[in-house]
């Protein structure tokens, strides 16, 4: 069997830890060949905030993720990620693309990135079954696909299944910290609006669970999964494992 090859799509700086590092791991350990890309080739770093100091221990990774995190930034595939500002960049050759989340404001370079935004429209429509590609993302990294547009102007979730961070989880983390954090729980600032409510304007719809503690949405049409915050990780690198897998007897 082809070994599969996954390409995390990353800001310079502000990535959840447990996000990027849990689905890491897991493809590591499923044999995956790991690839990593920021604007312009510098090594990606996770949210501080979120592995040391107060703010982890109350928020942040649990020592598991950190301890993944640790050996993720030793990879000689993250200290040398592509650049996507590279003219000769390509998604073409990955068979899945992987988009971690992360609240803090610098995972804008991605979320934001015109150049990103064109790669991945021409890549997920590939996705539809029956096919070898695949993509999924999580919590913040959901807006970067919703926000990339086809020619016809939609976006390439326009109508698919998917969830994000609900809007009851992004309010929660506001609100109980804006006292100590200011607007830190908010990726464009305090007043803008939500994750869910972002990819609700342009979507037909998102899917939201608030009370089960592991949940990811797989759509029906495309090779797309996606996950909601941190504790969704580990389930949604294990679901995308098995649809790769599945997707190589294609």
């Amino acid at each position: 069997m082809a070994i599969p090859r996954v390409l995390f799509l990353m800001a310079d700086y502000g990535h959840d830890p447990t996000e990027t590092a849990i689905p890491y791991q897991a493809f590591k350990q499923a044999g995956f060949d790991i690839v990593f890309a920021t604007q312009s080739g510098r090594s990606p770093k996770a949210d501080e905030r979120m592995l040391s100091g107060i703010t982890q221990k109350l928020l942040g990774a649990n020592q598991a993720a950190c301890k993944a995190y640790v050996s993720m930034r030793e990879d000689a595939a993250i200290q040398s990620p592509l650049s996507w500002d590279d003219p000769s960049f390509s998604l073409e050759t990955f068979d899945l693309l992987f988009f971690p989340g992360g609240h803090e404001k610098n995972v804008r370079q991605v979320i934001d990135s015109p150049v990103v935004h064109k790669k991945v429209a021409e890549y997920f429509p590939q996705t539809r079954r029956p096919s070898r590609k695949a993509v999924a993302a999580i919590c913040h990294g959901v807006l970067v696909l919703s926000e990339s547009t086809l020619p016809n102007g939609k976006s390439v979730l326009h109508d698919v299944t998917t969830t994000t961070l609900p809007n009851a989880f992004e309010s929660t983390a506001f609100w109980s910290t804006r006292l100590f954090l200011g607007d830190y729980y908010k990726t464009y600032g305090a007043g803008s609006d939500s994750c869910q409510t972002s990819a609700l304007a342009i979507l037909l719809a998102v899917t939201v669970q608030l009370i089960k503690s592991r949940f990811v949405v797989q759509d029906e049409s495309y090779n797309y999964i996606s996950g909601r915050f941190p504790p969704d990780a580990e389930l949604l690198a294990e679901k995308t494992i098995t649809l790769v897998k599945e997707n190589l007897k294609v």
